[in-house]
């Protein structure tokens, strides 16, 4: 039985701990796929696909608002699990705002009004209050100021930081009361995600940096490397 079987898996993962004071996953990923092989098809199917998503949803910023809005839509129209689907509808509407916060401090104005840009209910709603520094939203999202202001100061790592611990939050909420079920084994495989990307942050910005000076460093002698 699913049931009985997913007691197992999660009696069989080890316990996450915080988020900030990982130093790397609680399981290899090799470890948590192996486990994840018990789950059944469908309902692996679903946490492969919304890890996808949200993985993807990273390159938000990118010139890529259609086929964003595609994947997003194909996968939750397949998303019968209302629980998930609040979870990932919370997290990309998220994800829009600070797309939203990102684009209007590199200077483009307001969206236009035809066609959907961003993930969710509050794109009219930061459209006619792009000008405002919380868009319009502070009293829906109150960490928006502080987003705003990282977002102004170039502060990468702390906005990354105040977004994770957010999604942090959210899978807490929403794993409450679940225990040995598929919705458990979500909440931790999202989680594991979570510890696996902020253990990963000081490296992926540091092969940033050190790519980005050895560019500017080869000048138009970039080619020598093709």
């Amino acid at each position: 039985m699913a049931d009985q079987r997913y007691v197992t898996l999660m009696a069989s993962l080890p316990y996450h701990g915080v988020l900030f004071g990982a130093r790397q996953t609680p399981l290899s990923r090799f470890q948590l796929e192996e486990r994840l092989a018990w789950l059944e098809p469908d309902d692996a199917a679903t946490l492969a696909s919304i890890e996808t998503l949200l993985r993807w949803g990273r390159n938000l910023l990118a010139d890529t608002d259609e086929k964003f809005l595609e994947r997003a839509n194909g996968v939750m129209a397949d998303l019968d699990n209302e629980l998930l689907a609040d979870y990932v509808t919370t997290r990309l509407e998220t994800r829009t705002l600070i797309a939203a916060l990102r684009k209007r401090a590199m200077g483009h104005g307001a969206p236009s009004g035809g066609g959907k840009w961003g993930y969710g209910r509050w794109q009219r709603v930061m459209q006619n209050h792009w000008n405002e520094p919380d868009l319009g939203l502070g009293h829906v999202y109150p960490w928006i100021a502080d987003a705003e202001r990282l977002i102004r100061q170039g502060d990468s790592l702390n906005l990354e930081r105040l977004f994770m611990e957010m999604s942090w939050k959210y899978l807490a909420r929403y794993g409450s009361g679940h225990y040995f079920d598929f919705e458990a084994v979500a909440v931790y495989a999202l989680k594991w995600d979570l510890i696996d990307r902020w253990t990963r942050y000081d490296e992926d910005e540091a092969r940033e940096r050190i790519i980005g000076l050895a560019e500017s460093g080869l000048g138009n002698h970039q080619q020598i490397y093709h």
